[in-house]
């Protein structure tokens, strides 16, 4: 056995070829790996505390952007025939939009979601109520993590 204060790279690598129980530095792989989890995120929160900011705002605004226009802008012209509302909150919530999934997009970036969450995320601005809901799932997981680093 190698020593404990020498070459640590030789002891690595016979930890490695135990196959009858993956141990590595004398932990085993599964407490590594979860070890290298909490590391990453308390790594990705302390570099990156905006970030998570940053999307909870927009997602707020987009949601009720959207609300407004579908429940108030989008009746008034086609109840009342007043299309003032929708040529305004319109614009304001497409401009909105794009913000959204610049932050929802850097969120992801940073986070290493898959493609496929990203795109769903990305998506939720566009249909009303989803965004509250995208943000509090997406804030319950970070809360979690946060937890589990700590």
């Amino acid at each position: 056995m190698p020593e404990r204060n020498g070459n640590n790279d030789e002891r690595d690598r016979l930890c490695l070829f135990r196959l009858w129980r993956p141990v590595y530095c004398g932990r085993s792989a599964r407490d590594n790996t979860r070890t290298a989890e909490r590391l990453a995120w308390k790594a990705y929160v302390e570099m990156n505390p905006g970030a998570l900011t940053r999307f909870r705002i927009a997602a707020y605004v987009v949601g009720v952007g959207l609300l407004a226009l579908v429940l108030v802008a989008m009746p008034m012209k086609y109840l009342g025939d007043d299309p003032r509302l929708v040529q305004i909150i319109g614009p304001v919530h497409g401009a909105l939009y794009a913000i959204y999934l610049l932050f929802t997009f850097d969120l992801a970036m940073k986070s290493k979601w898959p493609m496929g969450r990203t795109i769903l995320l990305l998506i939720a601005g566009t249909i009303p109520f989803v965004s509250f809901v995208a943000e509090r799932k997406v804030v319950k997981e970070a809360r979690q993590r946060e937890a589990a680093a700590a």
